[in-house]
């Protein structure tokens, strides 16, 4: 990993896997998915900037930081599409790109491990060129019985519903603040926005887990997370089944919100999207497997 040139001196201590409760999660993940690497950095290291880096809170600020980045977007569906698409859609692309990983910061490790970082805005860093984050988690929540409740930070709650509530939390709070500076530019309502973060939290682990051979307790586990009454969050987590033309299931899901790709190619939506047909989904879905 190339360390960016802003990062002068010597070079600080990585954290150890004693001291660092999400650092294994982290890895699990990275190795059955390359295109996404964690750095968790060490209480005296800088976050990385430069080269390709941006802080979540720049992009939660709406300004200078959130033009260029999506001006990366705008690059790439022209590039792609050989058009322009909507400033919105371009909005929506861009939240898309930064929010998928982001939910998978906390939602891996609650996955994998039973263990859940507060990750605010100011504590993460991304390079999507590169695939690449750095966090640095101050707080955590686990159960009962972990070992790593007798690190710094811990916060230890009583039960799997109680660590759900610190999951529902923790990405709401990091969640909140990035909406805010993506919103304005994307002519959605609240709820509606609430609706894409729900779906990357879905869409994210559900496709991580797939990697690591757990689908189908993936499911259960958003089915438990996303019961359809916690605020802010829009919906179930919306698992249903289709049956392929052979007889075998072909799990599914109905995602609450619209990523807009129709506005530029009308015929090839997402085989999530609930302008997808089953008779579409069952043909895609059969086709992939």
């Amino acid at each position: 990993m190339t360390v960016p040139a802003v990062l002068h001196g010597s070079r600080p201590s990585a954290p150890s896997a004693a001291t660092a409760p999400v650092t294994g999660a982290y890895a699990r993940m990275s190795a059955v998915f390359p295109g996404l690497r964690v750095r968790q950095l060490a209480d005296d290291e800088p976050a990385p900037s430069g080269a390709g880096w941006v802080a979540a809170a720049e992009l939660a600020a709406g300004g200078a930081a959130l033009d260029a980045f999506l001006a990366w977007d705008n690059a790439q569906v022209l590039q792609d599409y050989g058009q322009r698409a909507r400033p919105d859609v371009v909005a929506s692309f861009g939240l898309h790109r930064y929010a998928w990983p982001a939910c998978l910061l906390i939602t891996v490790p609650w996955f994998v491990e039973r263990r859940v970082p507060r990750l605010p805005v100011a504590d993460v860093s991304y390079q999507r060129a590169r695939g690449r984050m750095a966090v640095r988690v101050r707080a955590f929540s686990c159960l009962p019985g972990d070992p790593a409740a007798a690190l710094p930070g811990a916060r230890v709650v009583p039960d799997e519903d109680a660590l759900r509530a610190e999951v529902r939390d923790a990405v709401a709070e990091h969640m909140g603040s990035i909406l805010d500076g993506f919103g304005p530019r994307m002519r959605r309502g609240r709820r509606a926005l609430w609706g894409m973060a729900t779906d990357e939290v879905v869409e994210g682990l559900w496709y991580v887990a797939h990697l690591l051979g757990e689908e189908r307790r993936a499911m259960a586990e958003l089915e438990a997370l996303l019961p359809g009454t916690a605020k802010p969050y829009v919906g179930t987590a919306g698992f249903r089944e289709l049956t392929g033309p052979s007889g075998e299931p072909l799990p599914t899901r109905d995602r609450a919100s619209c990523c807009l790709f129709y506005t530029l190619r009308p015929e090839d939506t997402c085989v999530t999207c609930p302008r997808t047909c089953d008779d579409d989904r069952v043909r895609r879905l059969a086709a992939q497997g």
